[in-house]
């Protein structure tokens, strides 16, 4: 069962949390650490109330990497609320990886279980 496991890849990237939104046609997001996303991931918006964007709540799309913390993310924030942090909250705005675009699939060829 062992080899089994070790030749069957597994979709790793973590959550991040959210440090601002833009409002744009294609919001772009910056993380508050590095993200370690490529190309192609399909991430989900978690925005809790109190941070201004709850249009974009549970939204999810493709992203595109701009650098180690920012990423473009083909939903359109444009007419949505300003996104904001409130001076006290209990939960923190993520981006939520869920899969890799089909003609992509390279993350899932990142494997993390030991050789």
């Amino acid at each position: 069962m062992a080899i089994l496991a070790n030749a069957t890849p597994i979709f790793t990237p973590a959550m991040r949390i959210i440090d601002s939104i833009t409002q744009a046609q294609q919001a772009v997001i910056t993380t508050t650490f590095d993200h370690d996303y490529i190309d192609g991931i399909i991430i989900r918006l978690v925005v809790p109330p109190g941070y201004g964007m709850v249009e974009a709540n549970q939204l999810f799309g493709p992203i595109t990497v701009i650098n180690s913390t920012s990423f473009t993310v083909d939903i359109n924030t444009y007419t949505f609320n300003p996104f904001s942090y409130p001076s006290v909250s209990k939960q923190y705005p993520q981006t939520i990886p869920l899969a890799e675009v089909n003609s992509t699939l390279l993350a899932s060829t990142k494997n993390t279980l030991p050789h």
